[in-house]
C-alpha cells in the first residue's frame, strides 16, 4: 500500500507522521516541489513559529476562520489546540503562551519545529523527495481490492526525467496557490474550485503624510471598510507604505474578497480609541483639558498615542499643536473627536505581509467529506491544509488548521487500511 502526499508543508508532514504512528507498515512518500520541507513553517511568526493559539480570547470560530469556520469547528473536536500543545511538548518542544494567546516554542526558533518534524519523519520511515514538482495526478482504473474501492493514481512530475509513480492513496497538501493555474494538477477530477486570492496583507496609502510616522504602533484601535460590514480591532502599525499590524491584517482577511473585487481601492476608517464612542472620547479629552488647561495640546495628550502621531492628528484637524487646551472651542472639540473616532484614509493597493503568503480560495469544501476530508467524487483522494478553501487570521490559527486537518486525514486513512 503506497500513499503519496503532495507537498511537504505543515499539513503534509503532520499527516505522514501521524499516519505512520497509526499504521507503521504503510508506505508513505512525500513529494515536494521545493528544495526543502516546511519552508513556510521556518519563517512563520517572524522566524519564531507561532504554531497555535490558546483560543482564550476567541469568541467564535468565524472570528478567526473567515472561511471554513463550520469545518474547523467540527474538526477541532478531533484535534484541538490543546492536542497540538500536548503533541509537541510530548516530542520535547517546550512551548510558551503569550498574553495575546499566541503559542511559540520556548526557544523562539521556528527551526526547532522544523527539525522536530523532519526527525520524526526520518524516524518513522517516511520517504521525502524534494525537487519533485507534481504536474498531473491521474486516476487509475485498476481495482484495488485492499481498499475495496476503485482507485489508484499515477503521479506525474514537471521534470520529464522523473518517472511517474503509482499510489493507492493521494493526499494533496500543496498549500495556498496564488493563481488557479496552481491547481492544474487536479484537472482530471470533478472539483469545484474557488478562485484563490490574497489574504493577510497590509494596505497602501500612497503619498499620505501619516507614512512619515513609520514604526509607530497604537494598541487597541478599531478599523473598518466604509460601506461594508468588515471590521477588526487590535494593534495598528504605521509603515513606510501605509498601515499594517494585527488590526489591518485581520481586516484584510475578513475583507479579502471585497477588496479584491474593488481592485484594492476602498475607504478605511480608523478609531484611534478602539471601541470607545464619541461621547467617551469627548469625556476623555475633557479630562485632559481640565487637568492641563494651560498646557499645549501637543504635550498633554492621550497616553496611548505617541507625541509624533498626536501632533500629526492635531495638524490634520487644523490645530496648531502649540495651542493650549483652554483655548479649544466646542467646535474644535467636536472636530478632534470626529477625527479620533472616524479617521478616514483612502486605500490604494496592498502589500504582502512579509513572506507569510496566505490565500483564501482553493478546493471548495463542498468537494470533501467534512469528517474525513476525502474527495466526494474520487475515493482515496484527500485534501488537507490551505489547498482547501480554509484560511485564518494571524495568531497561529492557520498552522492549527494544518495540524488539525493533517491529523484528521491520517486517522481517516488509517481506519480504512
Amino acid at each position: 500500500m503506497h500513499i503519496a502526499i503532495i507537498g511537504a508543508g505543515a499539513a503534509g508532514c503532520f499527516t505522514a507522521i501521524n499516519l505512520k504512528r497509526l499504521n507503521p507498515h504503510v508506505d508513505i512518500t512525500i513529494f515536494e516541489g521545493g528544495v526543502k520541507p516546511l519552508a513556510k513553517v521556518s519563517i512563520t511568526g517572524g522566524g519564531r513559529c507561532n504554531l497555535t493559539n490558546s483560543f482564550e480570547d476567541v469568541k467564535n470560530i468565524a472570528s478567526v476562520y473567515p472561511r471554513g469556520e463550520r469545518l474547523m469547528k467540527r474538526l477541532l473536536h478531533e484535534f484541538s489546540h490543546e492536542d497540538t500543545y500536548q503533541w509537541f511538548e510530548h516530542e520535547g518542544v517546550r512551548l510558551v503562551t503569550q498574553d495575546d494567546g499566541c503559542v511559540f516554542p520556548q526557544s523562539q526558533d521556528a527551526m526547532e519545529i522544523v527539525k522536530t518534524l523532519t526527525q520524526l519523519m526520518t524516524k518513522h520511515g517516511v520517504i521525502l523527495k524534494t525537487r519533485h514538482k507534481v504536474r498531473h495526478i491521474e486516476r487509475h482504473d485498476v481495482k484495488d481490492f485492499s481498499m475495496e474501492q476503485e482507485g489508484g493514481f499515477h503521479v506525474h512530475f514537471t521534470d520529464a526525467q522523473i518517472p511517474a509513480v503509482h499510489a493507492d492513496v493521494v493526499v494533496v497538501t500543496t498549500g495556498g496557490q496564488p493563481k488557479t493555474e496552481g491547481m492544474n494538477m487536479l484537472k482530471d477530477f470533478v472539483l469545484d474550485i474557488v478562485s484563490p486570492i490574497p489574504s493577510l496583507f497590509s494596505i497602501c496609502l500612497p503619498d499620505h503624510p501619516i507614512r512619515e510616522h513609520t514604526g509607530t504602533v497604537v494598541n487597541d484601535v478599531d478599523v473598518c471598510i466604509i460601506g461594508t460590514k468588515h471590521k477588526a480591532s487590535g494593534a495598528l502599525l504605521i509603515t513606510h507604505w501605509g498601515m499594517s499590524g494585527p488590526a489591518i491584517l485581520k481586516l484584510s482577511s475578513y475583507a479579502a474578497r471585497t477588496l479584491h473585487e474593488n481592485d484594492y481601492q476602498a475607504q478605511l476608517s480608523v478609531n484611534w480609541f478602539g471601541g470607545s464612542n464619541e461621547a467617551e472620547v469627548m469625556e476623555h479629552l475633557g479630562g485632559i483639558a481640565q487637568n492641563n488647561p494651560q498646557k499645549q495640546m501637543s504635550t498633554a495628550r492621550p497616553y496611548h498615542i505617541n507625541s509624533s502621531l498626536w501632533n500629526h492628528l492635531l495638524i490634520q484637524c487644523g490645530f496648531n499643536p502649540a495651542q493650549r487646551w483652554c483655548e479649544l472651542s466646542r467646535k474644535g472639540y467636536n472636530r478632534l473627536v470626529s477625527t479620533l473616532t472616524n479617521n478616514l484614509y483612502t486605500i490604494d493597493g496592498k502589500n504582502r505581509f512579509k513572506e507569510e503568503f496566505v490565500t483564501c480560495g482553493g478546493v471548495s469544501l463542498s468537494n470533501v467529506n467534512s469528517g474525513t476530508l476525502e474527495c466526494r467524487t474520487c475515493h482515496n483522494l484527500y485534501f488537507a491544509g490551505e489547498i482547501l478553501d480554509v484560511d485564518a487570521v494571524t495568531g497561529g490559527f492557520n498552522l492549527q488548521a494544518a495540524w488539525t486537518m493533517g491529523y484528521v486525514v491520517a486517522k481517516a486513512i488509517a481506519s480504512k487500511l
